[in-house]
């Protein structure tokens, strides 16, 4: 493999690290923000959500910019987003403000999952696309895993007071790191030759290539499909031509969230103080999930290309069944009556849980979006995926201390079960198998017909 292609994913796929630091970071922080704002229930559920509202602006309002001025430029961007975040964050004093940095640190977030995936999609070779992209998810669950290591270590070593301000402000470190790594990346060249600099597109294919054979095959596939997209510069989105893959991106992103996982990853710490853990084991435990998480990841990694994305996701969805089942058997079974057993038992659970979903959802879901758009939507379709995901990630997260509040854990857990249920037929009966396809060639594999009249609003995608 091309060791700039190589080098290009890894520097886009460290804002994936710090997207899972700051998905996990508030998991530590939330009995210190309880005190510190006299919050709870459902208002500790919104405050945590702030960020995710963040992620639905920032997965909204990411597409056109990554299309306009090209993925490195919204990279940097990012950056700085998450920079700002996280020191906002860690300074405020006041309720209102502290929701406003980590909205901003969340709207980095969303963009993040927008366009590390496109760009890193871009400068891959169909062969090895998968576990390329793939290294923005396996950033995302190592950000996880550090996000509790660290606040595990705070909590440790600082006054609890004061504890929740460096788990927040710690997460500008890695961000600074990646603004520091983006200049020495080069530009995607599908946008280059997109935007007309042809000259600088062919170049930089040239560097991601490994021969002069493969950087022919490249440039003539971009320059076709590019070609084929110019009767229709100003296609719509929502037309009837991209129904199915509109549809296809809505799916997995709502059951990504749908299964849970956001509510685990958020509220780990207090899941496991309601199954009866103590403060440090409640902490421990949730570097255990983390670090199951990244295992997982990384054995999905190593077989995407070669199993495919159905397979991975079918293996997933029979794993959420099993362990959303047992965590609310679990709970209903042992409610108020929690003990050292049941407490390992619902660790078992929430490590086979989570192992499901670094193995299927986790792995393949950003793989999916970026694969199936065509070249012409591609920024759009990948900010529709991202966008849906982050809708469901700010419901879910916001009700879940409410819903277990007030129903028990046992009604939560098995809520996401039925929804997994869902989940399993839509693999088994609709999605598509995209591994090892050009991503010039996806949108003929995939079924769709480009239609040149198809560029106004005309033709909605939901018929009449």
């Amino acid at each position: 493999m091309n060791a700039l292609v190589l080098r290009s994913a890894i520097v886009a796929a460290l804002g994936g690290l710090i997207f899972g630091f700051d998905t996990a970071v508030i998991s530590g922080t939330t009995g210190a923000l309880e005190d510190k704002f006299g919050i709870s229930g459902f208002m500790l559920g919104f405050t945590v959500a702030t960020a995710l509202i963040g992620t639905i602006v920032g997965a909204l309002g990411a597409g056109k910019p990554v299309d306009r001025y090209g993925r490195k430029k919204v990279l940097i961007a990012i950056g700085i987003l998450y920079v700002v975040g996280a020191l906002g964050s860690a300074l405020s004093d006041n309720l209102v403000i502290f929701m406003i940095f980590r909205f901003v640190g969340g709207v980095g977030v969303g963009a993040a999952s927008v366009t590390a995936p496109i760009y890193t999609a871009e400068v891959s070779p169909p062969a090895h696309r998968g576990r390329l992209v793939g290294l923005v998810q396996f950033n995302i669950v190592l950000g996880i895993l550090l996000a509790y290591m660290s606040n595990y270590v705070i909590a440790q070593l600082v006054p609890s007071d004061t504890a929740w301000r460096w788990m927040f402000g710690v997460m500008a470190i890695p961000a600074v790191i990646f603004l520091a790594l983006l200049p020495s990346v080069p530009e995607s060249p599908r946008w280059l030759m997109s935007v007309g600099r042809q000259d600088e597109g062919v170049a930089n294919i040239r560097r991601l290539t490994s021969s002069e054979a493969e950087a022919k095959f490249e440039i003539d596939e971009v320059t076709t499909s590019l070609r084929a997209a110019e009767k229709a510069p100003k296609v719509a989105f929502f037309t009837r031509g991209h129904r199915k893959v509109i549809l296809l991106a809505f799916a997995i992103a709502a059951f990504n969230q749908l299964s849970g996982i956001n509510a685990v990853l958020y509220y780990a710490p207090e899941v496991f103080r309601m199954a009866g853990a103590g403060e440090n084991a409640a902490f421990l435990e949730s570097v255990a999930v983390g670090l199951v998480n990244l295992i997982a990841t990384m054995a999905a990694l190593t077989v995407i290309d070669k199993l495919g994305r159905r397979k991975l996701m079918l293996v997933g969805s029979i794993g959420y069944l099993v362990s959303l089942g047992g965590l609310a058997a679990i709970f209903y079974l042992y409610s108020g009556n929690f003990s050292g057993f049941s407490s390992v038992l619902v660790l078992v659970g929430l490590m086979v849980f989570i192992a499901a979903h670094a193995f299927g959802q986790g792995a393949v879901i950003w793989v999916f979006i970026s694969e199936i758009f065509p070249n012409r939507i591609r920024g759009r379709g990948q900010s529709f995926g991202s966008l849906t995901h982050w809708v469901f990630a700010a419901i879910v997260s916001w009700t879940f201390p409410g819903i277990a509040g007030a129903l028990g854990g046992g009604t939560a857990f098995l809520i996401f079960g039925i929804c997994m249920v869902g989940q399993l037929i839509w693999v088994i009966k609709v999605m598509p198998e995209t591994k090892g396809i050009p991503l010039e060639e996806m949108e003929a594999q995939l079924g769709l017909v480009h239609d040149p009249n198809d560029v106004g609003p005309s033709r909605p995608i939901m018929g009449h």
